[in-house]
């Protein structure tokens, strides 16, 4: 009976590990989006802004 309980217990330690790795790494999967998306737009933004600027003279 007590190697049951103490297996059960292992397990589900063993999956709240797993769980806070694939949160790492979907933390990551979205911050490499993040970042690429920043890459690519940004000069966009910022000239958009700066459009923005000149019209409303700022």
């Amino acid at each position: 009976m007590m190697v049951g309980s103490m297996q059960e217990s292992e397990k589900l330690r063993d999956e709240r590990g797993a769980s806070a790795v694939e949160y790492g790494l979907m933390i990551a999967a979205i911050a490499a989006v993040v970042i690429v998306v920043v890459g690519f737009l940004g000069q966009d933004v910022v000239d958009l802004f700066a459009r923005a600027c000149w019209v409303s003279v700022c």
